[in-house]
């Protein structure tokens, strides 16, 4: 009788055990299919907003510019590529105005952007150390960049006022800081270096601290000084986010157009006037939409280009180190 009643309770808990184990098996099977639609349930928000006001923006920017689009007529006629052939036909209308708009784009990125990357990386690596009030001088260096284009150009438009400007006061003088070359040039560069150079010592702090402290403490035991360090240690270390910064400045300074429109109005003529200043000129004054969208995406080909190059040079460099 003890065996049998052994043999049935062991009967009876085998298929109840297995069916617990069973259970537990298929949860986190379920745990796992579920996992990929959150996430995109989560994304979701951001897809549809990066659809409409990024994708669909720029598809219908093609379409308007194969098209002579005016949105003050009934009619866009169908142009096909002759907004961008224009472009790049010596005599047509928008030839010597875009490619001199796209020079003074050429010239602003030129100077501005060694400025913009050598000295933040310098504020930074000084910011990085240990002395009184670092936090303060951090949030001082920073806090030009919360401002806008417009508070900064008009602060700056009165500091450098020709003629009643605090600058000129000072150094009792009348350079025409807003008005003839090469000022106009020192200053607009001088603007933006002062407005923007705080957000990048603010990426350079970051990928500072993100380096081993162990791999100062060898190099200086190997006999390494600072101007060592920073050149086998922090520069290697800082590779990643050399790469974001010169590309990031670079689309920036490209894409320049509030602190020539506040500041010099172009000038002198439309020796200053960037390439996203004559496109506002030419979609948004003249109405000519097609030929701006044309030149929207000859501009933005070309930073793609810039932007290839660059990461090609950083790779490069990183595989022969």
């Amino acid at each position: 009788m003890a065996v049998t009643a052994e043999t049935r309770v062991g009967g009876a808990a085998a298929p109840v055990a297995a069916a617990r184990r069973s259970r537990r098996a298929s949860a986190p099977r379920t745990g796992r299919r579920s996992r990929p639609l959150t996430a995109y349930l989560f994304l979701a928000p951001y897809l549809i907003l990066f659809l409409g006001f990024i994708v669909a923006p720029a598809v219908f920017g093609i379409w308007i510019s194969l098209h002579d689009y005016d949105f003050v007529l009934p009619f866009k006629p169908w142009v096909g590529l002759a907004n961008y052939v224009d472009l790049f036909t010596p005599g047509s209308r928008d030839f010597a105005d875009f490619w001199q708009s796209m020079g003074a784009t050429g010239i602003f990125t030129g100077l501005s952007v060694p400025c913009l990357v050598v000295l933040p990386l310098g504020i930074a690596v000084l910011l990085n150390r240990k002395f009184p009030g670092r936090t303060f001088f951090r949030a001082v260096f920073f806090l030009p960049y919360v401002l806008g284009v417009a508070v900064i150009g008009l602060l700056f438009r009165y500091l450098l006022d020709p003629n009643v400007g605090v600058v000129n006061y000072l150094l009792g003088s009348s350079i025409p800081w807003t008005t003839d070359l090469p000022w106009v040039w020192v200053s607009l560069v001088g603007m933006t270096v002062w407005w923007t150079l705080g957000f990048n010592a603010t990426i350079y702090l970051a990928g500072l601290t993100d380096i081993p402290r162990e791999l100062y403490e060898a190099a200086e035991m190997d006999g390494a000084n600072r101007g060592q360090q920073f050149w086998n240690v922090t520069l290697p270390g800082l590779r990643p986010v050399l790469v974001f910064v010169v590309t990031t400045t670079i689309l920036a300074s490209a894409n320049m157009f509030g602190q020539q429109l506040l500041l010099t109005h172009g000038a002198p003529g439309t020796s200053t006037r960037t390439v996203i200043g004559y496109i506002a000129t030419e979609g948004l004054g003249s109405f000519r939409m097609g030929a701006a969208a044309a030149m929207s995406y000859v501009l933005a080909v070309a930073l793609l280009i810039l932007s290839l190059i660059i990461f090609r040079v950083f790779r490069d460099r990183q595989d022969e180190s």
